[in-house]
């Protein structure tokens, strides 16, 4: 055989590992068998407000997620972000914040719609409420700040359901470092965890709560991996190696956290999934700034209706050339996938949307409904349907499990 044909031969079977036909009925399939946990959405922000999760949302407020489109998506778990903005710190109000946003999925969402959602705290309630034809409701804490420096109060949200605590939002709290603000001058960093920040991982090992490492600094991560007698896990981070931001993951990262069992739950923020659309957007930050000033600068002493300051804006970023930027795609997903499979295995790979707490999101994967198009990719990809169920939720629960099973050690 010559080396042409040999070159040949071998182009055409990269080709075809890369890619394969799939039809719609394989997809469905493989998706139905599948028990899909996603573990970030921030709609809860929304909830909280009034916002109508059993109603498909057509309004002038578009969301990324709604009970009628979870269905759709055939999703079977959800963790809901008790998100706690950095802001609540000031006159101690992160406390009650954090019980508005445990109300909001315990009554809004779980006790308003019974026959839809089940309340769940471990692996087996989620098996459980699958079974049933019920998505599962959980609850993670965004931003550890919640627990205003208080094991207390940590102990006290385990008892409400919470099941994991990222342990810094963007801000560095008064315990752990935070990737969104370690080259801020003005912050005091701890250099990682302070000893009360390595008491907090230790009480949620002994609790039976995730530890995330979602949103900390580098340092803060390594020293929760080292401390964490139990698997911890990324709640909705991505791959430095592909987008370089510092809420991503280098690979030492994600090779030691799936060392230790723990699993990165793949972000599909557009700016963490592709360094192009991270550039544009660092880009444009410094556009709407000068937007916001012409803003501020022609309606000084006018009163405008909000239609009349969308308006605005949208002519001021008009006549500046301020156009919409790149966006993320399916492809870019699959990409973040696939690194961490290289380099880690298909058992340290999860999903965490933080749905509803970004303002872009891939094409093809725009909202809960669409999650059968990411089973359509792998499976062209060359993912088999065991592939498929350990990366939606079976990675998952192998981590909670591990979790449990330490508590109370």
């Amino acid at each position: 055989m010559t080396m042409k044909i040999l070159t040949l031969l071998a182009f055409a079977t990269l080709a075809f590992s890369q890619t394969r036909p799939v039809t719609d009925a394989e997809v469905m399939r493989v998706h139905k068998s599948a028990l899909l946990i996603d573990t970030h959405n921030d709609v809860t922000s929304r909830t909280v407000e009034g916002f109508d999760i059993g109603e498909r949302n057509t309004s002038d407020r578009p969301t990324m997620t709604d009970l009628p489109r979870m269905r759709d998506g055939g999703m079977g778990a959800q963790f809901f972000a008790v998100y706690v903005a950095a802001g609540y710190v000031n006159g101690n109000h992160a406390a009650n914040r954090t019980l508005q946003m445990i109300d909001t999925v315990r009554h809004d969402i779980v006790a308003r719609y019974p026959n839809d959602f089940a309340f769940a705290t471990t692996a087996a309630d989620i098996e459980a409420a699958h079974r049933q034809g019920k998505i599962a409701a959980l609850m993670g804490i965004e931003g550890g700040h919640a627990i205003e420096d208080s094991l207390r109060l940590l102990r006290d949200y385990y008892a409400l359901g919470i099941r994991y605590m990222t342990l810094t939002h963007t801000n560095t709290n008064n315990w752990a470092d935070s990737s969104g603000d370690i080259d801020r001058t003005d912050v005091a960093h701890h250099n990682g965890l302070t000893d009360f920040g390595k008491d907090v991982v230790r009480e949620m090992n002994r609790l039976g709560m995730m530890v995330d490492i979602s949103h900390v600094s580098d340092k803060t991560f390594w020293d929760a991996l080292a401390l964490s007698k139990a698997p911890i896990f990324a709640s909705h981070s991505s791959c430095r190696a592909l987008c370089d931001v510092p809420r991503n993951m280098t690979d030492e990262m994600i090779v030691a956290l799936a060392k230790k069992g723990g699993v990165v739950q793949i972000n599909l923020d557009c700016g963490f999934l592709s360094q192009t659309v991270a550039d544009a957007e660092k880009n444009a930050r410094q556009a709407n700034a000068a937007v916001r000033e012409r803003m501020q600068r022609e309606t000084a002493g006018k009163t405008l209706m909000a239609e009349e300051r969308r308006a605005m804006m949208a002519k001021i970023r008009e006549e500046m050339g301020i156009r919409p930027g790149p966006r993320a795609t399916l492809a870019d997903v699959v990409a973040h996938i696939d690194h961490v499979k290289k380099i880690a295995g298909v058992e340290a790979i999860g999903l965490g949307s933080d749905f509803d707490g970004i303002g872009c999101s891939p094409d093809g994967l725009d909202d809960v409904s669409k999650w059968p198009n990411l089973t359509r990719a792998l499976l062209e990809k060359g993912y088999s349907p065991e592939d498929i169920r350990k990366i939606y939720g079976e990675n998952l629960l192998r981590v909670m499990r591990g979790v449990e099973a330490a508590a109370g050690k």
